[in-house]
């Protein structure tokens, strides 16, 4: 029997990111994910609301939550944490409904880093999509319009801790 050389392949990264620079020590904002009844503050833009019904901040932690919007629509946002460094990094995707069980529908991998960067933090969303076209619906969705508004509300829970 032989065994042939594997093939390798690169594909295209369909990625969207936001940073900013704030005046916010790491471990605050790190803080603000941690803590579920802080993220229900901080999680969509207002004057959406968000409804934690699970939350679990470890590697492949579950989180289960429903954004609300003012005139009931409602926006299911189930999947997992991938990986998480306290103080530096958050990453998570809704490719998995709970630990290894893969969703209907994967649509990002999301990685948050916290650096210190002249005596502030800069705070970095890098969203990855499996595909161009998820990337444009992401990005009418309201991406940048939507995770900068998240930005300034989590910084302000964070700068109250």
């Amino acid at each position: 029997m032989e065994i042939g050389a594997a093939e390798t392949s690169t594909s295209q990264v369909h990625e969207l990111t936001l940073t900013r620079l704030i005046d916010v020590p790491r471990e605050k904002l790190f803080a603000a994910w941690a803590d579920p009844k802080l993220v229900e503050q901080w999680w969509c833009p207002k004057p959406w609301s968000t409804q934690i019904n699970q939350y679990e901040f470890r590697p492949l932690g579950k989180f289960d939550m429903l954004m609300k919007g003012p005139e009931g629509e409602q926006a299911p946002c189930v999947g997992v944490f991938l990986e998480i460094v306290p103080n530096e990094k958050v990453v998570f995707t809704d490719a998995f409904q709970s630990a290894w069980i893969p969703s209907g529908k994967a649509f990002i991998v999301a990685t948050l880093t916290f650096t210190d960067e002249a005596g502030q933090t800069r705070y970095t969303a890098t969203v990855r999509h499996w595909s161009e076209e998820d990337l444009k619906q992401h990005e009418q969705m309201g991406f940048h319009d939507g995770w900068s508004i998240v930005f300034d509300q989590i910084t302000e829970i964070a700068r109250a801790l």
